[in-house]
């Protein structure tokens, strides 16, 4: 569906660079939402998960906070609550960090791998998902979009 129509806006936009940043902050809703529903029934948040994925490509080393909230893709969150929760869940473990005490590490448990295992499947079916644009089409668009951050 067109942007305008799922906008219900009558008028044009004032410029095609104008619709064009409405139309991603739309559609990264759009994605974010439909994500977070399949979350859902696993008990964790969108930012949760990312960093539950960050953890594991870790694994079995530690991550800091400030290693975490680097490469988050919300940078925006609160990366200390996050983990706390998380440890709340028993899906990471917080350490004093052997080499500097004053850092703290964490990793993920058994128990969070696991649940990472379970919701694979979210990420994996982006390809039938979103299958309206082709292959060449998806890596256009994300080309385009590295190319907008420049």
């Amino acid at each position: 569906m067109k942007l305008e129509e799922e906008l219900k806006q009558k008028k044009s936009f004032a410029s095609p660079y104008h619709r064009m940043i409405v139309n991603i902050m739309f559609t990264g809703n759009w994605v974010q939402k439909n994500v977070s529903s399949q979350l859902r029934p696993f008990g964790i948040s969108l930012q949760q998960h990312n960093v539950l994925r960050i953890l594991r490509g870790q694994y079995p080393n530690p991550s800091t906070l400030g290693m975490i909230q680097e490469r988050m893709m919300d940078r925006m969150s609160n990366s200390t609550r996050l983990v706390d929760k998380l440890l709340d869940k028993k899906l990471v473990d917080r350490g004093q960090c052997q080499d500097n005490r004053r850092k703290v590490d964490i990793v993920i448990t058994p128990k969070g791998l696991e649940l990472l295992s379970r919701t694979d499947f979210i990420i994996a079916q982006f390809d039938q998902q979103y299958n309206g644009l082709s292959p060449e089409e998806a890596k256009l668009v994300g080309e385009l979009l590295d190319k907008l951050r420049e």
